[in-house]
């Protein structure tokens, strides 16, 4: 590859996460769109990089790369940037809530998105009903960490944590969409709120703006994607 990494991308998807790191950080890269309207993430080229079938894939020269969470410490502990180093004081914190965005908070918002594979379809409704709450409670939560501005979660110096925060506070302003929504209030997280005002001022969001046509203020005021290539479902 030209590029020292190719992103294997659809426009909207957790991929945005990494395409916002790659950027932020100023690190030369190739993309590979995965196009789902034709299912090509269930692939057998793009299975052999991810058995799982889940976007996004990063291509290294160490081999690929999957798992959102795991692709953003890799590159921030590859390149020394967006999070405290292995030695530093600050890092258990940061990987704790890093994960916690992770395994708690991503994980529930898939059920949200996602409620019909996890139940019939005829409560999906009903299960999405009850994992809001849980969610507005993350959120308070994730705000309340905000308040006290550690480094990793500070409105002025952005982290992996957020950036990978910021895209998934758009997905909840945006999906399910045709489903109750009104559940989630951005004026509800101050603290998150600047710090995503922040982000959408800065060059690697406007160049994933353009890249993934998600309109001027994809963090704070979202809307429907309306990418040069591919969709978001």
């Amino acid at each position: 590859m030209n590029a020292p990494y190719i992103l294997h991308y659809a426009p909207d998807n957790a991929s945005l996460v990494i395409r916002l790191v790659l950027e932020e950080m100023g690190i030369p890269y190739e993309t590979a769109l995965v196009n789902r309207r034709q299912n090509a993430q269930d692939s057998a080229a793009y299975r052999g990089l991810n058995p799982n079938g889940l976007i996004p894939v990063l291509e290294t020269p160490q081999g690929p790369i999957f798992e959102t969470a795991a692709i953003l410490l890799w590159l921030a502990d590859a390149h020394a940037q967006l999070a405290p180093a292995p030695d530093s004081p600050d890092r258990a914190a940061f990987l704790k809530w890093l994960f916690f965005a992770s395994n708690t908070l991503h994980a529930d918002l898939r059920i949200l998105f996602y409620a019909e594979k996890y139940i019939d379809a005829s409560h999906a409704e009903q299960l999405r009903n009850g994992i809001r709450p849980r969610l507005r409670q993350h959120l308070r939560i994730l705000d309340d960490v905000a308040k006290t501005g550690p480094v990793w979660l500070h409105a002025d110096q952005p982290s992996v944590l957020t950036y990978y925060l910021a895209c998934q506070m758009r997905w909840m302003a945006l999906y399910p969409a045709n489903s109750d929504r009104s559940w989630f209030q951005l004026a509800d997280t101050p603290h998150l709120q600047i710090i995503l005002m922040n982000l959408e001022s800065r060059p690697a969001t406007r160049a994933a703006i353009s890249a993934e046509g998600l309109g001027v203020t994809p963090f704070t005021s979202p809307a429907y994607a309306k990418p040069p290539e591919g969709s978001a479902t």
